[in-house]
C-alpha cells in the first residue's frame, strides 16, 4: 500500500463502548500527525471520528471514561425515564456545548471528507451523510448513527427517521471503496476471527411496527455483520487494506460501565495504533505521516 496515495481512507467500526479502543488508535494517529483525505465512521466510530477531524486529542477518551465515571450516563434509570439506555441530552447537548466544547470551527474548516452512517427506518437501507456547515444537522446525524435499536429512540435527520448505522453497514469498507478510496485502514473493535454466534431471528411485529423494512434489516443483522468480517479478512489477506483490531478476546461490552476495563481497552488501542505505525515505517522505510494530510 503506497503511503503517498491520496485515495487512502480510514474506516471506523462502531460497537458502543468498545469504541474506546478506536479512541486510543486515533489519539495515537493525532500524536503522530497522521490524517487521511477520507474518513467514514459508524455509531461510536462516528463519534470518535468527529473528535479526530476536529483534532481534539483526548476528547473521545474523556467522554468514554472520565465523563462516564462522573455522570454515569449509561443505565436502566435513563431507559425508564427517557426511553434511552444512554443519557443523550448529556452526550449530545451538554458535552459538546459546555462540558468539553466541540471545535466546530476546525471541523468545518477541515479539507478532507468525513461521512457518517445511519440506517433509514423507512427503507431499511444505510444512508451516508456529510455535513460541514450546519451544527445542528451534524449533531442530528451523529446522534442517529449512535441510536442503538431497542435501546435508544429513533432520531430524525432531515425529517427522516434514523437508527444506528451498524444495523446495515457496521464496517463500511465497500462504501469507502465505492467512493474511490480503494486502499484503506480499517479500525475494528473485535479481535481477529470473531463471529456472531447468535442466530438471526424474525423481529416480532410489535417492534417498529411502522417500519417493516427496518424489521427485515434487523432480522438479517448478525449474518450481515459476519459477512462483512469475512470480507475484511479477505481484503486483509490480499493486502488491499490494513486492519487495526484488538489482539485479545474482548471483555468490554457495548454498554460497559467498568471504567478500569475501558481505560485498559483504550491503552490497547493506542498500542495497536503505534505498532501499526512502526510496522509501516519498517516496511516502507518512510514515515507513516507520508499519508496525504488534510
Amino acid at each position: 500500500m503506497s503511503l503517498h496515495d491520496n485515495k487512502i481512507g480510514l474506516v471506523l467500526e462502531g460497537g458502543g463502548m468498545r469504541g474506546v479502543f478506536t479512541s486510543g488508535v486515533l489519539d495515537c494517529f493525532m500524536d503522530h500527525r497522521i490524517k487521511f483525505p477520507y474518513v467514514i465512521g459508524v455509531s461510536a466510530g462516528a463519534c470518535n471520528g468527529l473528535s479526530y477531524i476536529s483534532n481534539q486529542r483526548g476528547r473521545a477518551y474523556f467522554s468514554n471514561v472520565d465523563m462516564l465515571e462522573k455522570y454515569h450516563y449509561i443505565g436502566i434509570k435513563h431507559y425508564i425515564h427517557k426511553g434511552n439506555i444512554l443519557d443523550f441530552d448529556l452526550l449530545f447537548v451538554d458535552f459538546p456545548e459546555s462540558i468539553y466544547p466541540y471545535d466546530y470551527e476546525t471541523y468545518f474548516a477541515s479539507m478532507g471528507r468525513y461521512e457518517m452512517v445511519a440506517t433509514n427506518c423507512l427503507t431499511g437501507e444505510a444512508n451516508y451523510f456529510e455535513e460541514k456547515t450546519d451544527k445542528q444537522r451534524l449533531v442530528d446525524i451523529v446522534r442517529a448513527s449512535c441510536s442503538m435499536p431497542f435501546l435508544c429512540p429513533i432520531t430524525h435527520v432531515d425529517g427522516v427517521p434514523m437508527l444506528d448505522g451498524g444495523i446495515i453497514d457496521s464496517i463500511p469498507i465497500m462504501r469507502a471503496m465505492n467512493q474511490g478510496y480503494d486502499k484503506n485502514v480499517v479500525v475494528l473493535t473485535r479481535n481477529y476471527g470473531y463471529r456472531k454466534r447468535i442466530k438471526d431471528i424474525k423481529i416480532p411485529s410489535f417492534f417498529y411496527r411502522k417500519y417493516p423494512n427496518l424489521r427485515e434489516a434487523l432480522s438479517r443483522r448478525c449474518a450481515a455483520y459476519n459477512e462483512q468480517l469475512e470480507l475484511v479478512e479477505k481484503l486483509e489477506r490480499e493486502e488491499k487494506i490494513i486492519v487495526i483490531r484488538p489482539i485479545k478476546p474482548i471483555v468490554v461490552t457495548r454498554v460497559e460501565r467498568d471504567v478500569k476495563k475501558l481505560h485498559e481497552f483504550y491503552k490497547e488501542g493506542y498500542e495497536c495504533g503505534l505498532k501499526t505505525i512502526e510496522n509501516l515505517q519498517k516496511q516502507h522505510a518512510v514515515q507513516f505521516s507520508s499519508f496525504v494530510g488534510v
